[in-house]
């Protein structure tokens, strides 16, 4: 190819390669789609997606592929995202409203097409999911600035559904405004954790004594300064350019690697992948024993299960005093060597989900 018209027209017969390939592959995933329908299996199945990336991604460097891990990732997420909807179309409930940081989140793991439904708190969604309103949830549940997001965890305390996936998304700060110069603007809007996150910045910029007016959301900011000429608002990028707010300053959160973590919810079980997280809920019988919970979590020493994470929480049970404990570990609940560890505790542990861990932890 010597010349710019022949590349172009080599990337044209390559397209029309692609387009026929991935309608090939459609066909295969409606039958698997009528398959899962007549046996009641689950449409969204993490650990095979993440088996096909990696898969692809090993076959990838092998063969000296242009293409990075990330960008494989990426291009399959969508592609099983649009899979997806054709094997059976499902609704994805979320923590809103469109442009927050959650539905950022879920896109990214179901991609453009699905049929999403913004709630306006998480027990929203949980309740949703409970119903049969949706399939699947997206929530936050821990910040690495801010720590575990309570509402969440008490939430899967006392519900049936389950985390079926987690991701791990860095939350980058946008400053916009319709206003043409700082001067000229008179009030900021934003989350009152956005103002927290974002306070190096204002100082910098001699924002701080101006008027901040703390919001539900970071994507209510920016539907509040697109209506209001003389404000700005710190929200996402995706909240500003969905809302028309142009964007002033990029990334202006105080710390680079500000990272939330989500979790997708739903009502069935993973299977085992060999590279799985599993949370549960601990109710020791006296947490205010002695060696109680040092006990409990040597059982986890003795069969080599590394724990990941473990939160504290009150019990708020009517006429106790003490404290549930939430845990993450590595390992799937179906192995042998988790089995044993929960049989010792049949009454104390309650399963949350099993999912495919993601590469980044907090």
């Amino acid at each position: 190819m010597k010349t710019l018209e022949e590349c172009r027209a080599r990337i044209d017969t390559i397209d029309d390669e692609i387009l026929e390939l991935l309608n090939s592959r459609m066909k295969v995933v409606e039958r698997v789609g009528e398959i899962k329908h007549q046996t009641g299996g689950a449409i969204y199945r993490p650990e095979r997606e993440k088996a096909i990336i990696k898969r692809l991604s090993i076959k990838n460097k092998k063969e000296n592929g242009l293409l990075n891990d990330s960008a494989i990732e990426a291009i399959y997420l969508e592609i099983f995202a649009v899979a997806r909807n054709l094997e059976l179309p499902e609704r994805i409930a979320y923590l809103g409203p469109e442009g927050s940081f959650t539905h950022q989140a879920a896109e990214s793991r179901f991609g453009a097409m699905s049929n999403y439904l913004s709630l306006s708190s998480i027990d929203s969604v949980f309740k949703t999911l409970e119903a049969g309103r949706a399939k699947f949830g997206v929530v936050p549940i821990e910040n690495s600035r801010d720590g575990v997001v309570g509402e969440t965890l008490d939430r899967l305390a006392k519900s049936p559904i389950k985390i079926v996936a987690e991701l791990y998304m860095p939350i980058h700060m946008a400053f916009a405004t319709k206003a043409k110069e700082l001067k000229d603007i008179k009030r900021i809007y934003s989350k009152d954790k956005g103002f927290g996150q974002c306070r190096e910045f204002l100082q910098e910029h001699e924002l701080n004594n101006m008027e901040l007016i703390p919001v539900e959301s970071t994507a209510k900011a920016a539907i509040l300064a697109s209506n209001d000429p003389e404000s700005a608002a710190i929200c996402s990028h995706i909240a500003a350019k969905l809302y028309g707010v142009p964007t002033l300053f990029e990334n202006v959160q105080d710390t680079v690697d500000n990272t939330t973590r989500f979790i997708v919810l739903s009502d069935f079980k993973n299977g085992v992948s060999k590279d799985d997280k599993t949370s549960i809920l601990v109710k020791l019988k006296d947490t205010l024993k002695a060696g109680a919970l040092m006990n409990f979590l040597k059982d986890f020493d003795d069969e080599k299960i590394n724990l990941s994470k473990i939160e504290s929480r009150p019990s708020k049970e009517k006429g106790k005093m003490g404290y549930w404990f939430f845990i993450d570990f590595f390992g799937h609940i179906d192995e042998e060597a988790v089995q044993r560890v929960i049989a010792k505790h049949p009454k104390e542990v309650t399963w949350l989900g099993s999912y495919v861990k993601e590469k980044y932890g907090i």
